[in-house]
């Protein structure tokens, strides 16, 4: 049975949690209560930065050496293709890098006083410190990038942190885990704990993590805010990512590729899977017909199985429900012009126009292989329809015009906006996040430590400057 990790060590317990790719347990009450107790009392603790930022190093280093047996593991759990996989561990190794950078830089300001009368000889240092231990509670999709957008900023800042994986995949987590202990960090600083769902809250609401940065629906991320309005509560919620394709784009080919692969890439199971495309009536048609071609071609298959390109969803009833809403739309008048069926987990890439107002698709969040693409007679329209959602994450903006690029970077209600390609496209080391339904805060190492520490002033009397 693989074990699981408490204040850094490996234990079991009495309950097996069968995945996929393997069995562990999940943990006892006693080794989550051990877990949080010894997080809380390491909340003091003054690890050096060179400590904290070689075992982040550590971790890039050995994940980069074991990155077939890592990609492997998240493919055996979750179906995700290998292609995608492997470069999820790629993007992992370059996070846990930026950790380690950060926390060698992440220092204070210093600030003179003596602008004002009453201040000769004060001289102020303003350092970040941690706000107290964080729960890191992360979802299925990305099921180690995702953990290392939460460990890493968390162990740079000097924050202790316990991780609650995603329940249908823990051992990617868990793999994680087994690099961390490698390391000289002290006992208490993270755990990774697979805990149920039905627990969460009350792991949440435990006053001892007074952070909680959480990834996954927007419903289960606003009942955790709620619950605790005392908490720092962050939250990377869900999308339903829009692209815009301007009148001025001439390469419609690689623009219809660009969001024919990254709206179905791991059957569109990420945050800023292309869903939403808003062309301008110029170019619709002939980008229409590129878009029904590639993705009619897209190969569709074995996830391990290097060419596949899109493969199962994570469970049945997640496939059921995006076939469910497919033939919603399509019931309601939307034309279907790939893809559209089901054959057990997976669902083939679909790419639909034509949908009425108010559907599913275009509403909510399909984390599914769907496009939906729409005309539009304006950047006004594009602008007005992209706003409508109450979503807000990325968008993708495919135009030349600097005019345009100015308006939409003013006007787009979204934590970022990507010009030239797709929303799907993020740097680990970015600001990335949301307004509106799709959160709180940002991720992004440097970011998400400022998220996860606040200033604290030490002023000093008898100074000259």
């Amino acid at each position: 049975m693989i074990p699981y990790w408490v204040a850094g060590r490996p234990v079991t317990g009495p309950l097996p949690l069968a995945t996929r790719a393997g069995t562990t347990s999940w943990a006892s009450e006693a080794h989550v209560e051990h877990a949080v107790a010894t997080a809380w009392a390491a909340r003091g603790l003054r690890t050096p930065a060179r400590v904290r930022a070689d075992a982040l190093a550590h971790v890039s280093a050995a994940l980069a050496a074991r990155a077939e047996e890592a990609a492997a593991l998240i493919t055996a759990e979750s179906g995700k293709p290998i292609r995608w996989s492997r470069a999820e561990i790629t993007r992992a190794v370059a996070t846990f890098r930026w950790g380690a950078e950060e926390a060698r830089r992440f220092s204070g300001t210093v600030q003179r006083l003596d602008t004002d009368a009453g201040s000769d000889g004060r001289v102020a240092l303003v350092r970040r410190v941690a706000r107290g231990p964080v729960l890191g509670i992360t979802p299925f999709n990305f099921p180690v990038n995702l953990v290392a957008h939460k460990l890493a900023p968390a162990i740079a800042a000097g924050a202790p942190v316990v991780i609650k994986p995603a329940p249908a995949t823990p051992l990617s987590a868990l793999f994680l885990g087994s690099l961390l202990a490698e390391t000289d960090l002290p006992e208490g600083t993270w755990s990774v704990l697979p805990v149920p769902n039905a627990d969460a809250a009350r792991l949440a609401a435990d006053p001892r993590l007074p952070v909680v940065s959480f990834t996954g629906s927007d419903r289960v991320g606003h009942l955790i805010r709620d619950a605790n309005p005392a908490k720092h509560v962050l939250l990377e919620l869900g999308g339903n990512a829009a692209a815009v394709v301007c009148p001025d784009w001439t390469d419609l080919a690689w623009a219809a590729e660009r969001i024919a692969d990254m709206g179905t890439y791991q059957a569109g199971q990420s945050c800023v899977s292309v869903q939403r495309v808003y062309a301008h009536r110029e170019v619709y048609g002939e980008l229409v017909e590129a878009l029904r071609a590639r993705m009619s071609a897209l190969p569709v298959g074995d996830p391990r199985d290097p060419a596949t390109h899109v493969g199962p969803l994570i469970d049945e009833a997640a496939a059921a429900r995006v076939a469910d809403w497919i033939a919603d739309a399509v019931s309601r008048g939307a034309t279907l012009l790939a893809g559209g069926t089901r054959t057990g987990r997976t669902v083939a890439p679909t790419l639909l126009a034509d949908v009425p107002d108010g559907c599913a698709v275009l509403t909510e969040e399909v984390f599914g292989p769907v496009v939906v693409v729409s005309r539009v007679d304006s950047l006004d329209e594009a602008i007005a329809r992209v706003n409508a959602s109450r979503y807000g994450l990325q968008a993708g903006v495919f135009t030349h015009d600097l005019r345009v690029v100015d308006r939409v970077a003013a006007e787009l209600e979204v934590g970022g906006v990507i010009i030239g390609d797709v929303p799907t496209y993020r740097a680990d080391q970015m600001p990335y996040g949301g307004v509106k339904d799709s959160g709180t805060g940002r991720e992004g190492v440097a970011a998400a430590m400022e998220d996860l520490t606040e200033p604290r002033v030490l002023v000093m009397r008898g100074l000259g400057y």
